[in-house]
């Protein structure tokens, strides 16, 4: 007597092949080599090659800095939703509703990474010029990232709504970004410091250019590689400000992921005071190669097998085990340092690193996997797919951690630390160096803390997901007349969550 077969999962009808995916790992690979340059050695260029000298000293330097930072970011409060909007608004063309601006934007951008690092220091003799130079460059980078980073990032729900799909994009685009940044930190770092302590203006601009062309193919090789399988009516897709926007900020999903991700990217962004850190505290920028790759090698480790891993344990489960052992982790660093026999022997420092980017490895490769869910979460509440307006709020949250970092860090290097951009060409600097040590360990151990326990309530498990995709995928099928029986069915699972 024959034995029952056990059932064949039938095939996702928008299921895609690794194959796209890794073509969809280019965009965010062009996103991290300008984003991680511009992040890493702008404040830099500014302290170090811009700005200094004309007679400005260093406490006037560090409060422009702090204002230029906190106005682009108020710009860009009213910048990231206009995109959003724009992008939402767009009607889908023969290429799609947002891979067009993978080619259109592409240019713009590079051309606007370039000019960020063009030194006027000698061509142009008054501080307030050069600081208005900073400004006009800055605001024109950031805007054309947000235009860049919007439509690529909505991209992933367009290109498939199979959840495992969506978790294979989420992967693949972590290494992309892993890839892009670690490009820039291995390779670039030491090609534009003089005697591992001093930035060359004139080798940063060269990268400049170098890092934007590289870019640039990247998007248009994420262009060519990749197809938007998931259909839209332009006319249900209008915006609708008040549900979109009001809805937002009573979802705890979204709150959840929006406030983590302004710690995470802030605490990204306050990595680049890392290269204070090394030149410094240790006397030696080449160490920022180490630790990129002390951070960033266990993700090369995982990355093969999150996929299986978040299909089985579940993507918020994986996420808050990882910021627990960054959490941990950090804590040691900040416990152990610093101090004369640590900072000449630098292995528990990489070890320590080793371990962060260990668990932070987990939020990264699953990161844009859990927005896609968030964006999910509010079409089944509203009936409205308005990713980029969503995906807009939540860049615009990150940008928000990077200002708190630039800022915040800025103060605390200058004020706290004590750093005169004068005298820190000379290796470890006694005091300031160890300064700015603790002022590194403190705030990445109190970012990870902040977002595990963030992380440890957010609401939509593996088996809360499932239910989700169960109702959105009912309430799309009869989309065209939808039934009270759709919002009923969402607004039961709405309050289930809560429970």
């Amino acid at each position: 007597m024959k034995q029952n077969s056990p059932a064949v999962k039938p095939k996702h009808p928008n299921a895609i092949t690794i194959k796209e995916a890794f073509g969809y790992m280019f965009g965010d690979m062009g996103n991290l080599l300008n984003l991680t340059f511009i992040s890493t050695y702008l404040k830099v260029f500014y302290t170090d090659c811009l700005l200094p000298g004309h007679g400005v000293d260093a406490a006037k330097i560090s409060t422009d800095l702090t204002v230029l930072f906190l106005a682009v970011r108020l710009w860009d409060a009213v910048n990231d939703p206009l995109w959003g909007i724009l992008v939402d608004r767009r009607r889908p063309s023969k290429n799609g509703k947002f891979r067009p601006y993978l080619r259109s934007v592409a240019f713009p951008l590079g051309a606007s990474v370039v000019l960020c690092f063009l030194n006027l220091q000698n061509a142009v003799h008054s501080y307030g010029l050069l600081l208005a130079f900073a400004y006009v460059s800055y605001i024109f980078y950031g805007m054309m990232y947000t235009g860049m980073n919007i439509p690529y990032g909505s991209l992933a729900s367009a290109i498939t709504d199979d959840p495992d799909g969506r978790t294979l994009l989420s992967t693949f685009r972590s290494i992309g970004a892993g890839v892009g940044g670690a490009a820039v930190t291995l390779v670039v770092q030491k090609a534009i410091y003089d005697n591992k302590t001093e930035l060359n203006p004139h080798k940063t601009f060269i990268a400049a250019i170098l890092l934007a062309l590289f870019a640039v193919g990247s998007y248009l090789a994420c262009f060519h590689t990749t197809k938007e399988r998931v259909k839209y009516s332009h006319e249900k897709t209008k915006l609708d400000l008040g549900l979109t926007y009001g809805t937002l900020f009573e979802s705890r999903p979204f709150l959840t992921v929006t406030f983590a991700g302004l710690m995470i990217s802030g605490l990204l962004q306050f990595g680049s005071f890392n290269q204070y850190l090394t030149k410094n505290y240790f006397g030696n920028s080449d160490l920022s190669i180490l630790i990129t790759i002390s951070t960033y090698a266990p993700m090369v480790l995982l990355i093969l097998f999150m996929p299986k891993l978040a299909k089985k344990f579940g993507k918020k489960e994986l996420t808050a085990v990882g910021l627990g052992l960054s959490t941990v982790s950090a804590l040691i660093m900040m416990l152990i340092g610093p101090n004369e026999t640590f900072r000449t022997n630098t292995t528990p420092f990489i070890l320590c690193n080793f371990g962060i980017g260990t668990g932070y490895s987990f939020l990264s490769i699953l990161t844009w996997a859990i927005v896609t869910d968030v964006i999910d979460y509010q079409e089944m509440k509203t009936g409205i797919k308005n990713e980029s307006a969503i995906y807009a709020v939540y860049t615009f949250a990150r940008k928000v951690g990077q200002t708190i970092a630039d800022s915040g860090g800025l103060r605390l290097l200058y004020g706290y630390a004590g750093y005169d951009p004068e005298k820190a060409v000379v290796g470890y600097i006694p005091v300031v160096g160890d300064k700015i040590f603790k002022m590194v360990s403190r705030v990445t151990f109190i970012a990870y803390a902040v977002t595990f326990v963030m992380f440890l309530f957010y609401p939509l498990n593996k088996k809360k997901l499932a239910q989700m995709q169960e109702v959105l995928t009912e309430q799309r099928k009869r989309r065209a007349g939808e039934t009270a029986e759709d919002a009923d069915e969402g607004e039961a699972f709405v309050v289930k969550e809560t429970d």
